[in-house]
């Protein structure tokens, strides 16, 4: 398939599968005799991991550190990155290294709210802040076209 049609079936766009292509996730695909490039549905597999991936709060630089093994998440079920059995160095260092970011991040925030309430409340007893709720996030469509003019 045509990089149209694979970047629409790995659900992100022609530009970011050449970005991936470029910073090494995903290895050269064939090309057609016309030289355009020629996707099969193992790369599309390959793009659909890469997209969870992403989505899931590895960036680009992780997943480059690990882009020989990427492959094996497309099998299922895919092997478990921290298992047991995995060989030495089989990538769940990029997990470990990423849930060590994440934790600090979480920590950093927790600070921050912890210091953002003393400040709004005060250390006075029975001035504890509220405990938190998260706010609901509502999705909207985008408006609808204008209804065309009739003449």
């Amino acid at each position: 398939m045509r990089i149209g049609e694979a970047a629409a079936a790995a659900g992100c766009t022609p530009r970011a599968l050449r970005l991936y292509e470029q910073r090494g996730l995903l290895p050269p695909p064939g090309r057609t005799a016309s030289g355009q490039r020629d996707y099969r549905p193992a790369e599309v597999a390959r793009l659909r991991v890469i997209r969870e991936l992403l989505g899931s709060g590895f960036t680009i630089e992780d997943l480059r550190s690990c882009a020989d093994r990427l492959h094996l998440l497309t099998q299922d079920p895919p092997p478990r990155c921290g298992a047991a059995d995995a060989p030495e160095g089989s990538g769940s260092g990029v997990v470990g290294r990423r849930l060590a970011i994440l934790d600090a991040e979480i920590d950093r925030l927790t600070r921050l709210r912890e210091d953002l309430a003393r400040r709004a409340f005060g250390d006075r007893p029975g001035a504890d802040p509220p405990p938190y709720e998260p706010v609901p996030v509502t999705h909207h469509s985008p408006a609808a076209p204008p209804a065309p003019a009739t003449p």
